[in-house]
């Protein structure tokens, strides 16, 4: 079994070993590290090969704040996929994390079961959006997730926005491939190819230009 390597980021040391422990009573989440501020995150990154796969990220810290490293993490790492985890809960804060490339948004008075419920749904599908950041992905302009979405020239295939549809119902790899009968390297093809067409960074941007282009809809 693949142990979700996590990385906790907050300088609220209570609250953060309240999450460890919760945490690392669940047999496959992993806590590699800790950090109270970006800065201890950043250099712990660049010091280690042991990357996480997933950094939940506090906003308001010191010294380097949420906001900024996750932009730098987008950027140098990014690979690496990030929840924000915060008590503001406004649509500016949330739609600013998913416009520089946060896979999830959480609030602090989450219940544990929404918690890990979340860490497993980013790291399996790369990102997750409950109903309130879908509703707020379709209601602000997050320009930075789709760049080409102005133009009319952009093409998807059939197949392509079959996928698309399928991932922005936060359904897995294996999923997408049992629901259309073909391989998972397939479905995997299909989604590079999305992310070259649209210019997405990561998955999420997928899920953004979606919405936004009305391929999908949002009751």
């Amino acid at each position: 079994m693949h142990k979700i390597k996590i990385i906790l980021v907050d300088d609220e040391e209570l609250f953060r070993k309240g999450i460890f422990f919760l945490l690392q009573r669940e047999e496959n989440i992993e806590i590699i590290f800790e950090a109270s501020n970006g800065d201890e995150l950043m250099n712990f990154l660049k010091e280690n090969n042991n990357h996480p796969d997933i950094i939940l990220m506090d906003l308001k810290m010191p010294l380097l704040n949420g906001v900024e490293a996750t932009k730098l993490i987008r950027n140098d790492f990014p690979e690496i996929k990030i929840i924000a985890l915060t008590s503001y809960n406004t649509d500016s804060f949330i739609s600013n994390m998913i416009k520089i490339g946060a896979s999830s948004y959480l609030l602090k008075n989450a219940s544990p079961a929404e918690m890990i419920s979340t860490i497993n749904q980013v790291f399996e599908n790369g990102f997750y959006y409950n109903e309130t950041v879908f509703e707020i992905i379709n209601r602000q302009n997050i320009s930075n997730f789709k760049p080409k979405s102005q133009y009319v020239d952009i093409i998807l295939t059939v197949r392509e926005r079959e996928v698309l549809e399928l991932i922005c119902q936060q359904m897995s790899t294996a999923e997408i491939a049992e629901r259309l009968f073909i391989s998972s390297r397939t479905v995997e093809g299909h989604r590079n190819n999305l992310l070259l067409k649209t210019e997405a960074k990561n998955v999420a941007g997928l899920v953004v230009f979606a919405i936004q282009n009305n391929i999908v809809l949002i009751e």
